[in-house]
């Protein structure tokens, strides 16, 4: 820990789908995200569990009066897009309810390096025994955020949109999604409950393209969207002959071979691309004309951004 100064905030402008309101005293959610606060003390309570084991923060109890009170800064020491926030302040305040937020950003935000997020002030013992799982919520959900808002950015000429998958770290699922949100991305489903996504095996084991259509078809309620993954051209004209799918998902096609897709399609199916999307290829893949483009990566292989905190003495 070292004290510090005060920097002045420097809240840089982010894509035309991240929030980009002032932050204001109390307000850490981005505007358009969506999570569950059950979801969030869910996470805190299991990640303060898992650092404070059985006998709590014993190197703070050996070296801190227990009357000592503290002011500290969270800080984005690198720029990027924010998100976390929430659960930053929800891990502080299970330890100490008194303890005293005040939001300088919300997330969604894209800052520069060096931006105060927010302070907090209270029990000194709280403050410290919280820190790393705090930071932990920030710094991870941040990355999928800035990984988000990159993709984001490289296809903000087309109409498509990005979307994230299942492919996310158990037990955050919610989280992860919540932070694609605060990047400017959008959800796909949550789970396998949710919405109906055919893929090769199940083609395979229902045996053949109308087959497992009729059968999805016939099963689900009314409110439940239907899609169905394809490799190629073949798979992708049966699927319009039989009509049955909403959405249409172009597994690791070319670009030349999506373009031929989307034609074909001709407005018919909402149409997403996935598999070994990557920031240099998002671009050339969305002006082919797809609805969506999907990655795991932004969940599974997202960088953590360096946040960090600091007693303000």
């Amino acid at each position: 820990m070292r004290s510090l100064k005060r920097p002045q905030m420097s809240i840089v402008k982010s894509s035309p789908q991240v929030d980009e309101a002032p932050a204001t005293p109390g307000s850490l959610f981005c505007a358009d995200a969506f999570i569950s606060p059950l979801e969030i003390d869910t996470a805190v309570d299991r990640a303060l569990a898992e650092d404070l084991g059985r006998a709590g923060d014993i190197t703070t109890i050996a070296t801190v009066p227990e009357e000592a009170t503290a002011r500290a800064v969270l800080m984005a020491r690198k720029g990027g897009t924010i998100a976390g926030l929430p659960l930053v302040a929800a891990t502080f305040r299970r330890l100490a309810p008194e303890i005293e937020i005040t939001a300088l950003a919300r997330d969604g935000n894209a800052v520069a390096a060096k931006t105060e997020l927010m302070t907090i002030a209270g029990p000194a013992r709280a403050i410290l025994a919280a820190e790393r799982t705090a930071l932990n919520f920030g710094g991870a959900l941040s990355g999928v955020a800035t990984a988000t808002a990159r993709y984001v950015r490289k296809i903000a000429h087309t109409k498509t949109r990005v979307i994230c998958t299942r492919k996310t770290t158990p037990g955050l699922r919610a989280l992860q999604k919540y932070a694609i949100r605060c990047g400017g991305g959008f959800n796909h489903r949550f789970g396998l409950d949710d919405a109906v996504l055919i893929k090769d095996n199940h083609i395979a084991v229902a045996g053949g393209i109308r087959a497992v259509l009729e059968r999805a078809k016939a099963s689900v309620g009314h409110l439940v969207k239907i899609e169905i993954e394809v490799d190629n051209l073949v798979q992708l004209e049966e699927v319009l002959k039989v009509g049955l799918a909403d959405v249409v998902l172009l597994d690791n096609m070319d670009v030349e071979t999506m373009r031929k897709a989307v034609k074909m399609v001709d407005g018919q199916l909402v149409i997403e691309a996935s598999g070994g999307i990557t920031l240099d290829t998002v671009a050339a893949i969305a002006e082919t004309g797809v609805d969506y483009v999907s990655s795991g990566a932004l969940t599974h292989s997202a960088p953590n951004l360096d946040i960090g905190l600091d007693i303000a003495m």
